[in-house]
């Protein structure tokens, strides 16, 4: 089969933005890197509203919570509320609401997580739950890996907020939850039965209830191909990949997924809005 071409860099041809009710931006490498905007990330946004459409940031990063990322954006200048927030951990709560309805949930991950489970009425449980959650938890120590591995070596449904392997920061790179799975496989021989955020299908769901739009109308701004583009490409999105991160040019011609644009950071989609 013929390699699908990629798109011209900083070209939209096709007219595609110009088709775009909302877009959902990756955080970390799309918009910020640390704690300073991408060069016109600020003039991005204002761009988008200015010409009536709406934004959201999505993140697979189930450490933090929304207010978290509120309070971040303020000190970088920028006042939103939790309602332009969506994580992976958000995602998941929503599709326990759906699938396990009052089950008690052994939730691996931080206390910033537990407090926005709670918050959203799901009863969590350590002695004998119903279902096991895992998530990017940095307060990980062994006692809490023991009985995880115990939880889900007994059979218990197991879910996970998301698949990264690493987290990317200021010096490099942190054991994310796809390490924790990795770590939870070799000991219980079970991977998770179902994973819910980028690139898969249930952060696009609840995506979609969040912004009431169309998944054709939105556009998946990111800077990671098997998660932001993949997340697009394979969800009915449009996708657009930034080289302001962590892929180049270069990887995304070895990639089996493609995105629909591609611009060297999202200063360059401005005049296409």
């Amino acid at each position: 089969m013929a390699m699908q071409e990629l798109p011209g860099i900083n070209e939209d041809k096709e007219d595609i933005l110009s088709q775009i009710d909302c877009f959902a931006l990756d955080m970390d490498g799309t918009i910020y890197l640390g704690e300073r905007w991408i060069d016109g990330a600020r003039d991005f946004l204002e761009r988008i509203e200015a010409t009536g459409r709406s934004y959201v940031f999505v993140t697979n990063n189930s450490s933090k919570n929304a207010a978290v990322y509120v309070e971040k954006l303020a000190r970088m200048g920028l006042f939103v509320g939790e309602e332009k927030i969506v994580t992976s951990g958000q995602a998941t709560i929503h599709y326990l609401q759906q699938h396990f309805a009052g089950k008690k949930v052994f939730l691996l991950g931080n206390e910033l997580l537990r407090e926005e489970f709670l918050r959203a009425g799901i009863c969590l449980e350590e002695e004998a739950p119903d279902v096991v959650v895992t998530a990017f938890d940095t307060s990980l120590d062994y006692e809490k890996m023991c009985r995880v591995c115990d939880l889900v070596r007994a059979g218990l449904p197991y879910l996970a907020t998301h698949p990264d392997y690493n987290c990317p920061t200021e010096d490099g790179f942190i054991p994310d939850a796809g390490a924790i799975h990795a770590f939870i496989h070799a000991s219980a021989f079970r991977w998770p039965d179902r994973v819910i955020g980028k690139p898969n299908e249930d952060i696009i769901d609840y995506l979609t209830t969040r912004v009431n739009t169309e998944r054709g109308r939105i556009a998946m701004v990111g800077d990671r191909l098997y998660t932001d583009i993949a997340a697009g490409v394979n969800h009915g999105l449009k996708s657009v990949l930034v080289l302001s991160g962590e892929a180049s040019l270069e990887d995304a011609r070895d990639s089996e997924v493609k995105p629909h644009l591609i611009f060297s950071s999202v200063r360059e989609m401005i005049p296409f809005l």
